[in-house]
């Protein structure tokens, strides 16, 4: 409710109205950062907002005094934290397959690359105004004539980026995603022994690196310690997140030929992201035709059917 209220598009509002809500971008919080950023580790950033603090975080007024007595005196919204953090813990501790949604990851990865152009046609489109504005000589005409004034300078059309690695990366890494739900689903149903199997538990170290092969080892240009392509904070920005790093900021900076470079970068990212999401599916694909339903009740491990986590 939260999110329709703040929305500041329409698409956002349709999109909290939905029946999943896409996990946030991290940013640099300490506690994921090195993880994330850095290592490769999947990680999320989970807590309540939206009460009016008034500034007490990161105060002289920010102990335990405050919490107790204007917080969170009944430990409310901390016990309900604890009992979200520590179910969420033990879902994942004990998920026979590690739930993983590269479907919802890989449209999380599209939305951002829609994203991209379109702060392009938005930048190319603010130039192409201002640049009309200065030959219609409009700073002139409506400059204070008591004060010295100067027009600004003209800019240079920002020019067109290509794309296309990152389109095609997604779409690879769409298709892949949506071979692995099918895969998953008919797993839901095969004969209760899977579960057991040795080649599924070899699957939950192959969906480990699925985060980790978002990585590259050179690290973005400028800051190599980064070595995601997805996620990385803003070098200006603080805990602001800036996804497709490699292109985002490149645009920001008018740096062209770099973003044109970050998008081949992480567009093969993506590729390598896509087969080996593919290879998943492919090995669980001939796991559960080793493994047919017994009978239409086989459903041992129900947990299996809860949803997956969805977003990055």
């Amino acid at each position: 409710m939260r999110r329709i209220a703040n929305a500041q598009k329409p698409e956002d509002r349709e999109t909290a109205r939905g029946n999943d809500l896409h996990i946030g971008a991290l940013g640099d919080g300490s506690d994921y950062a090195p993880f994330l950023d850095h290592a490769g580790v999947a990680a999320l950033n989970i807590g309540f907002g939206g009460e009016s603090n008034g500034g007490i975080y990161h105060s002289i007024y920010d102990d335990f005094y405050w919490y107790t007595h204007y917080g969170d005196p009944e430990f409310v919204y901390e016990r309900a934290l604890s009992q979200l953090g520590g179910t969420m813990v033990m879902r994942m501790a004990d998920a026979d397959l590690l739930p993983f949604d590269p479907a919802a990851s890989a449209d999380t990865v599209k939305r951002y690359v829609g994203e991209l152009k379109n702060e392009l046609k938005d930048k190319q489109d603010k130039v192409r105004e201002r640049n009309r504005e200065i030959e219609e000589g409009v700073f002139t005409a409506t400059a204070d004539p008591t004060k010295k004034s100067v027009a600004p300078a003209k800019q240079d059309m920002p020019p067109f980026l290509n794309f296309a690695p990152l389109e095609n990366g997604v779409a690879a890494y769409e298709r892949a995603a949506k071979r692995y739900k099918t895969a998953y689903a008919k797993l839901v149903e095969a004969n209760p022994t899977v579960w057991e199997s040795a080649e599924l538990k070899a699957l939950n170290q192959e969906l480990i690196l699925t985060e980790r092969t978002f990585m590259t080892t050179e690290g973005l240009k400028e800051r190599p310690w980064f070595k995601h392509q997805i996620y990385a904070p803003g070098a200006y920005t603080g805990y602001g997140a800036k996804t497709i790093p490699a292109v985002r900021e490149m645009m920001e900076e008018d740096k062209w030929q770099d973003a044109d470079a970050g998008s081949v970068i992480a567009g093969g990212v993506l590729m390598k992201q896509a087969a080996l999401v593919d290879s998943i599916a492919e090995q669980l694909e001939k796991l559960v035709g080793a493994n047919p339903p017994a009978t239409k009740s086989a459903k041992k491990h129900g947990r299996a059917e809860e949803s997956q986590l969805s977003g990055r």
